[in-house]
């Protein structure tokens, strides 16, 4: 085609054809090769649109103009739909390539029962179920915690006695002893206080961590779920009456819990909770050491300074909280000896639940 033809004032009709050639030329192409010769037949220097170009001089001036910007539309409708087909090809490619290089790491055992959650993993999950239907919302927090999270903001200050019962396992970070894998799901508690303006009523389940010896009866890494309610006019009797309500609600009708003195830093007055033993029904066994109860965990009404930690008037908000070990609540319901079983991941155990 000739400059005169092809980018002139009257040259718009045949400059069309070029395009709508070349728009079918591109999209037809199969692969990135076909198309990268088809990009030098099209844009190169021996294309139409390059010679036209050159031929640009031998142009009436009065038409040159118009000539020019006829041909300018013509290479961007051009460009543009290479590039679109060039993106299309490339992923394309892309998506092959991957399914080419994908690893198959099933295995089909008809003969084996199919996988299922982890003893533990399907105890939170009913306890979250069960505290979420009483309206309590599920909070979370790093399992890395500030020396202020996991002690001081929960009225431990430094040199407190009772830091002595958290075989504590500090992490090389910050100042000596200043970070730590945390020892209990309080601080999650401090951060929802923090971050939320009361009412609150939350729980917080999750991992802990302390430098224990494995045994029957202890993990160095287990699991907690603890309880924090906040609002205006909140006693010990409201705590008493959840706890009931949630005994009963997760281990079925018939069961209670009861309070017996205790004593916790964050918490005045402070209470360990029993449950009705899961094993006699209240009857009396070895289990419960012919008592009929078996200690569940530790509660007790939020102490004034965890409030004014976080900023809050204890003189305006009471609170109550609660917690307790998943892990042993869990051996406790199905009969469970040896909390190491449920870590040593023996397919002969863990299928049975």
């Amino acid at each position: 085609m000739s400059p005169e033809a092809g980018a002139g004032a009257t040259a718009s009709e045949p400059w069309g054809e070029v395009v709508a050639d070349a728009l079918r030329r591109i999209g037809s192409a199969a692969d990135l090769d076909e198309l990268q010769v088809l990009e030098v037949d099209l844009l190169g220097r021996h294309s139409a649109v390059v010679a036209a170009r050159s031929g640009l001089g031998a142009v009436p001036a009065e038409q040159r103009r118009e000539a020019g910007r006829a041909l300018n539309q013509a290479r961007a409708a051009i460009e543009e739909a290479m590039a679109a087909r060039r993106r299309a090809l490339e992923e394309t490619a892309r998506a092959a390539r991957l399914d080419a290089e994908r690893m198959d790491l099933t295995e089909v055992r008809p003969s084996r029962r199919r996988g299922h959650l982890h003893l533990v993993t399907q105890a939170r999950d009913r306890l979250e179920d069960v505290f979420v239907g009483m309206g309590y919302r599920v909070a979370d927090g790093p399992e890395a915690e500030t020396d202020w999270y996991n002690f001081e903001a929960l009225n431990f200050p430094a040199g407190h006695p009772a830091r002595n019962m958290y075989d504590t396992l500090y992490l090389e970070l910050g100042p000596p002893e200043s970070v730590l894998l945390r020892t209990h799901t309080s601080p999650v508690q401090i951060r929802v206080m923090e971050a939320t303006t009361p009412p609150i009523y939350a729980v917080m389940p999750g991992r802990c961590y302390r430098q224990d010896t494995p045994d029957a009866s202890h993990l160095p890494n287990f699991h907690q779920i603890e309880g924090l309610v906040v609002d205006r006019g909140i006693s010990f009797a409201d705590l008493a009456g959840t706890l009931d309500a949630f005994t009963e609600a997760y281990f079925g009708a018939g069961f209670h819990s009861r309070l017996r003195p205790s004593y916790f830093p964050f918490t005045e007055p402070s209470a360990e909770f029993d449950i009705t033993c899961v094993f006699c029904r209240g009857e009396g066994c070895r289990s419960c050491g012919r008592t009929g109860w078996l200690e569940l965990g530790g509660c007790g009404m939020v102490h004034p300074n965890v409030f004014r930690a976080v900023g809050y008037d204890p003189e305006e908000w009471t609170g109550f909280a609660f917690g307790f070990g998943i892990d042993r609540m869990t051996a406790q319901r199905h009969g469970i000896d040896d909390l190491r079983e449920l870590v040593t991941n023996d397919v002969r155990f863990l299928q049975q639940f």
